[in-house]
């Protein structure tokens, strides 16, 4: 992809290493994390960047965003990885999670993050849970998913991405900077995948739930994280969109902490 767009937040002094790339979920773009992660984790001395997926944000590929399968957001990933100074450490929101997950089964990275991710077997599970948990919200992210982003209701939005504590006009904030996504990746991705596409056993792994979470709640959590061989951590008080939640720094501060320790323990 000639065209993606690549935010990039760089530290005043010299940055610590490995950069940080962080991957949108679906209906999304790198603007989801410039609002708050990359300017934090660059004031923390990172160099921290955001790609918007092909159709996404200001990448090109809008006009052709149905095209495109969730193998050519793997390649978008790779791409914006070999732009920076060196091999990121990859972490991913939602189907953003997924998309990094294959990244990290294509190629070695120095470890990789999944926050409120989808699960490595499809989307099948979460989909009929929330049918379960909220038929208001699934109704409307059905209408989301099939006609696009101005065909539901804002309120449905913001139970689906945020926690009761999120103030109704900031949710409208961000609500208005949601687009479509790509009709042959949900299908790519909204069924059962009976043999995912996993990263290597020793690939150093963050799973991250949120508590609140109606999308991914805590079963789809654990079973993502025994499917990669590790055990989860959950933010408490969070929905879905954690890095834009009120209490957004505490989801950063776990993610630096862990990513710090991991990047020490794998330069050993």
């Amino acid at each position: 992809m000639s065209r993606l767009e690549i935010i990039s937040r760089h530290p005043s002094g010299t940055a610590k290493m490995p950069p940080l790339l962080f991957v949108h979920g679906a209906f999304s773009g790198a603007w989801i994390w410039d609002a708050k992660f990359l300017p934090w984790f660059a004031a923390r001395g990172w160099e921290a960047h955001a790609v918007s997926l092909r159709g996404h944000g200001n990448s090109e590929g809008r006009d052709r965003l149905h095209d495109f399968g969730i193998a050519d957001y793997v390649d978008d990933v790779l791409e914006a990885a070999d732009r920076l100074s060196a091999p990121p450490v990859l972490i991913g929101h939602s189907m953003g999670g997924m998309v990094i997950q294959r990244a990290l089964a294509k190629r070695r990275f120095p470890a990789g993050v999944l926050m409120a991710s989808a699960p490595p077997y499809g989307l099948l599970s979460s989909t009929m849970g929330l049918a379960w948990r909220s038929p208001y919200v699934f109704q409307q992210m059905s209408m989301l998913m099939t006609f696009g982003e101005k065909a539901i209701n804002p309120d449905a939005i913001r139970r689906a991405m945020f926690s009761d504590k999120m103030p109704r006009a900031e949710a409208a904030k961000y609500e208005s900077y949601l687009q479509e996504e790509s009709r042959r990746v949900l299908l790519d991705i909204g069924g059962w995948i009976p043999f995912p596409v996993l990263p290597p056993r020793d690939m150093p792994m963050l799973v991250m739930g949120a508590e609140e979470d109606l999308l991914f709640p805590r079963t789809e959590v654990v079973a993502t994280a025994m499917a990669l061989g590790t055990q989860p951590v959950f933010m408490p008080g969070m929905g879905h969109a954690m890095m834009l939640e009120q209490d957004w720094q505490s989801a950063a501060e776990r993610v630096e902490a862990w990513v710090a320790a991991a990047v020490t323990a794998e330069a050993a």
